[in-house]
């Protein structure tokens, strides 16, 4: 079965990450303002490198964090499917744009019983779709679902630093709660182009969406906001530029600040109403969570977090369900 009820039912199969990125040969500086200084200047020191060859140690530690979140899914029955390596010959065709295997959330996204392929706007990210396709045509083709993509975005000029038009629809912005769905646009990923395709495909079964404006240095909407379950977020209220949406503004809220967003402190994973995994680093967010009867599971996401992403972005949900 194929069915993404909210981002807190219970968690039952997951596409979780692989380890995988090839540094962009020039890497875009004003594409990265999102990232944390020093992994800024790793990706400088050592552009155009498989991250593996140019930092071992970390590569190894990188896919041990993988491997422990996958215990942690495991032990509370979650079905974990993972994407298979890049092959030689795609990592060739990505030439001097870098390439990108490592954060399964962007590239497709599951809302109902809809399986959507998204259109990713960083040139490094954009075949990051295709080691996932073998678990899509094992695990979605059988079921009784629809499997659609987005428009492939427009070439940009080479000195557009938007990209162009796109339409650019990521999934790290794609938050699901019964049938609304937010939709964050800081400028960084997701666009209004990909918000309205995304908007017309959803309407007609049912849903309404909902754009929220993000700040510039905000990546995407789960770097942000967290559904932790009905009722309580962990949220930085600073990154949003028109307030905290009108559909949470009840909610209980646990609150980070800017420069914990940019460390992923909303990044954590329900696996469901009961159960949150987030980083020990944040364990004074995980003891704030726990007040509310939540029991908190606790992995190190040090190396992955360093990359842009913890464990939302590092896993994709294709059966939520209550």
């Amino acid at each position: 079965m194929i069915f993404v009820e909210s981002e807190f039912a219970p968690l039952q199969t997951v596409v979780l990450a692989e380890s995988e990125f090839g540094m962009p040969k020039v890497p875009r500086e004003e594409d990265l303002k999102f990232l944390r200084p020093e992994a800024f200047t790793e990706m400088y020191e050592k552009a155009g490198m498989d991250y593996a060859e140019a930092y071992p140690e970390s590569q190894h530690a990188w896919e041990n964090e993988r491997t422990a979140l996958e215990a942690v899914l495991t032990k509370h029955g979650v079905k974990v499917l993972r994407p298979r390596r890049l092959t030689t010959d795609e990592k060739r065709a990505a030439g001097d744009d870098g390439y990108a295997n490592f954060f399964t959330r962007d590239p497709f996204f599951t809302i109902g019983n809809l399986v959507i392929e998204g259109s990713l706007r960083f040139l490094h990210r954009r075949m990051e779709i295709l080691p996932i396709r073998d678990i899509i045509l094992k695990h979605v083709y059988p079921e009784d679902c629809m499997y659609v993509a987005t428009p492939r975005p427009e070439v940009a000029a080479a000195d557009d630093l938007t990209l162009g038009p796109g339409p650019f629809i990521e999934g790290g912005d794609v938050l699901v709660l019964d049938k609304h769905i937010f939709v964050g646009n800081s400028g960084l990923a997701s666009n209004t182009l990909g918000a309205r395709w995304l908007e017309k495909l959803l309407k007609p079964h049912g849903y309404t969406l909902e754009v929220v404006r993000l700040q510039p240095e905000i990546l995407h909407l789960d770097c942000a906001l967290g559904l932790i379950r009905e009722g309580l977020m962990v949220i930085c209220e600073a990154a949003f530029k028109d307030g905290v949406p009108e559909k949470l503004r009840s909610w209980d809220r646990i609150p980070v600040t800017l420069e914990e967003t940019s460390q992923l402190a909303t990044n954590g994973l329900p696996v469901s109403p009961e159960i949150y995994v987030t980083d020990p680093a944040f364990k004074h967010i995980g003891e704030q969570i726990a007040k509310h009867g939540v029991k908190v599971e606790y992995v190190d996401f040090q190396v992955s977090r360093s990359l842009g992403g913890a464990f939302r972005c590092s896993t994709q949900p294709l059966l939520r369900k209550s």
